[in-house]
């Protein structure tokens, strides 16, 4: 998972270098091709995009570096951790809600991913399945109980079953 996401993040560094060093060059030249730049909104759309794209690749850079800094080894193999699958079921109402543990702010919603740094992911860090936490959220306060928690070393090592059995086939 980790491997993946640093291939995510590199892929996405190397698009935007591109695009800093090769389209957004080639868009300034045009606009300031056609004279007054002070009041030209296609070279303050291309400079306002190249500042973006600058800030982009400057967070991506400090993202890699933090990845670098995880060692896999260390993530808890029964205990809700970096790429921990947590369900949990909402105490008062019973229904339940599965979340995926990503780093900082590289979340896909759409995969039900949280950032361990969320009010929610800082309150499961370190928990376990039967293990209730209570959650403050900007429309009050959820209590959950972990029901249900695969870790990213259980992950690995349903993977390594996988290619095991494909290998003996």
């Amino acid at each position: 998972m980790l491997e993946d996401l640093i291939e995510k993040l590199n892929t996405e560094a190397e698009e935007l270098q591109h695009e800093l060093n090769n389209e957004l060059p080639e868009e300034i030249e045009k606009a300031v091709a056609q004279g007054d730049i002070s009041e030209n909104s296609e070279f303050e759309a291309a400079r306002d995009r190249q500042q973006l794209v600058q800030a982009k690749l400057q967070q991506i850079a400090r993202r890699l570096s933090e990845l670098k800094e995880i060692d896999e080894q260390e993530v808890p193999e029964d205990r809700v951790g970096f790429g921990s699958r947590v369900t949990v079921r909402d105490v008062d109402d019973g229904t339940e809600e599965e979340f995926k543990l990503a780093f900082g702010d590289d979340i896909d919603f759409e995969n039900s991913e949280i950032s361990m740094e969320s009010p929610i992911g800082q309150a499961l860090l370190g928990k376990e399945v039967g293990e209730e936490v209570s959650v403050r959220l900007p429309n009050g306060r959820v209590n959950y109980e972990i029901v249900d928690l695969m870790t990213l070393p259980q992950m690995a090592e349903e993977g390594k079953l996988v290619d095991a059995e494909s290998e003996e086939s």
